[in-house]
């Protein structure tokens, strides 16, 4: 029998006896000093495309990274394994500091991790043409390289300047990783980091062991909270959009004598790792974090990822529900939205934009507010869940089978006639925005102004109205809404 050297590495140094889906061939074109693009699921095993050939070739990889606790948590496992590996960042003490320096020049460390506005100091740049004028750099890989595109979810300036790199070390071979990336965001990542003839190993974001449920949040929906706890397994992530609704919901969560833990960037950096490390070690631990948090921790057990808010995308919310059953295991992924979270998401992306005056902002702006309408669409919509999220990243699939879309029955009616009504009130109004349109109709015609705001954003999703990207949700009909008027069709949504 003829022996793999490459499964006998990933045996000796993970004890793992074959790669996962799209590993092996971005480990190959690495180690043949090809760059490559590598989408693979959360879950699917992105980071040993860049430890195994740092192993291997014996060699130093950088890995650019975006958070300090994702970079913290992938050499916490890697140190565990026995293999060298440190980061350098703003937050390090200074003993840490000096002992990656000193394995720097002893050439033990195999794996660096950056983030990436160190990548501007002049010592990181010096550091890093030494080390591949020597032939001591393997590789350069730039992990959650999605953050690098305006058409991405989680978009970073630092991130737009790591074409840098290429002409610092234009013989290393670049690795870019990302689990999801729609295709605009692929094209985008191979431009901005000049990857050239690259692999582009592009995997299948569905998980077949997750279910998604979306649900419609009540005034209070802790017993929905302690419901899904009551019936998870192993870890459990909940997802609160600020910090203090992040310490608000750990604090009622301990009185209902749930042991959950807060995580957010607001906390000391004792308190964090603290509160990491007792989410990997503890056999059911319940977090509560922003959604930064999770980024490649390591724990296969997740048996439940809720969120207390709508998400702000749909890319976004594939990669945060994917950190639940990485062990391949059934695992729940659960939203609790309202149709506030629409308004306020949007009034937040508009604050943190500013007056959006360049050309830049506004456009980073209006594909914020357009991927929010996606995912409100995805939420409030009748497409299978899972469909409907891997859609939005390019994806086609057919219906999973799982979700509680695909498993329920709603009952279903004509709202062609409320419709009518709706559009005809709009286009007297000559525009409006959400609030009043459903204010309005509430006064003049029969239902509440909630009922019509609903109605509204199916109709958006219909593309029979215009939405405004500020924030503000002013309306407008489309010339599509007009023709409705002229000869209405059936229009069938759930009751």
């Amino acid at each position: 029998m003829v022996v793999d050297s490459l499964e006998t590495a990933l045996h000796t140094h993970f004890g793992w006896s074959r790669f996962r889906a799209g590993q092996r061939p971005v480990v190959e074109a690495v180690l043949s000093g090809r760059d490559a693009l590598a989408v693979l699921p959360t879950g699917g095993g992105k980071s040993l495309c860049y430890q195994l050939p740092a192993l291997i070739r014996g060699g130093l990889v950088v890995v650019i990274s975006p958070l300090v606790a994702l970079m913290e948590d992938q050499v916490l496992q890697l140190r565990r394994r026995g293999i060298s590996a440190a980061c350098l960042h703003a937050g390090l003490d200074p003993v840490r500091r000096q002992q990656a320096m000193a394995a720097l020049r002893d050439e033990s460390l195999r794996l660096l991790y950056l983030a990436p506005e160190r990548l501007q100091g002049e010592a990181t740049q010096r550091l890093l043409e030494t080390h591949a004028a020597e032939g001591r750099l393997v590789a350069l890989a730039v992990d959650e390289a999605h953050c690098i595109s305006a058409w991405g979810h989680d978009f970073r300036p630092d991130y737009r300047r790591l074409g840098l790199i290429r002409r610092l070390c234009p013989g290393v071979p670049m690795l870019a990783l990302s689990a999801t990336a729609a295709p605009r965001v692929r094209a985008d990542i191979l431009r901005l980091l000049d990857l050239r003839s690259p692999l582009v190993q592009v995997s299948s974001a569905r998980r077949e062991n997750l279910r998604y449920a979306m649900q419609r949040r009540p005034r209070d929906p802790m017993p929905q909270v302690l419901e899904a706890l009551e019936q998870s397994r192993g870890a459990t992530l909940i997802y609160a959009r600020t910090r203090r609704s992040v310490e608000h919901w750990a604090e009622r969560l301990q009185g209902q004598s749930v042991e959950a833990t807060p995580y957010h960037a607001g906390l000391d950096p004792a308190t964090r790792q603290t509160a990491l490390t007792q989410f990997l070690e503890q056999e059911r631990p319940v977090l509560v974090a922003t959604v930064a948090f999770g980024m490649g921790v390591d724990r296969g057990d997740v048996g439940l990822v809720l969120h207390l808010d709508l998400p702000s995308t749909p890319e976004g919310y594939l990669q945060e529900s994917g950190r639940a059953g990485r062990d391949g295991q059934p695992a729940r992924c659960l939203v609790l939205f309202s149709p506030g979270d629409r308004t306020s998401l949007g009034w937040a992306m508009q604050a943190a934009a500013g007056q959006g005056t360049t050309a830049d902002e506004r456009h980073r702006l209006d594909l914020a507010q357009q991927q929010l309408r996606r995912m409100e669409a995805v939420a409030e919509g009748e497409m299978c869940r899972e469909q409907a999220l891997l859609l939005a990243v390019g994806e086609l699939v057919d219906p999973c089978g799982r979700c509680d879309r695909c498993s329920a029955s709603p009952k279903r009616k004509d709202w062609s006639r409320q419709a009518t009504t709706l559009l005809t009130h709009l286009d007297d109004l000559d525009g409006t925005d959400m609030r009043r349109l459903g204010e309005h109709l509430a006064l003049h015609e029969t239902g509440q102004g909630e009922r019509w705001t609903w109605l509204a954003r199916r109709l958006v999703q219909e593309e029979l109205i215009r939405e405004s990207n500020d924030g503000v949700q002013r309306l407008q009909l489309r010339d599509s809404g007009r023709r409705y008027l002229e000869r209405p069709w059936p229009l069938d949504f759930a009751a």
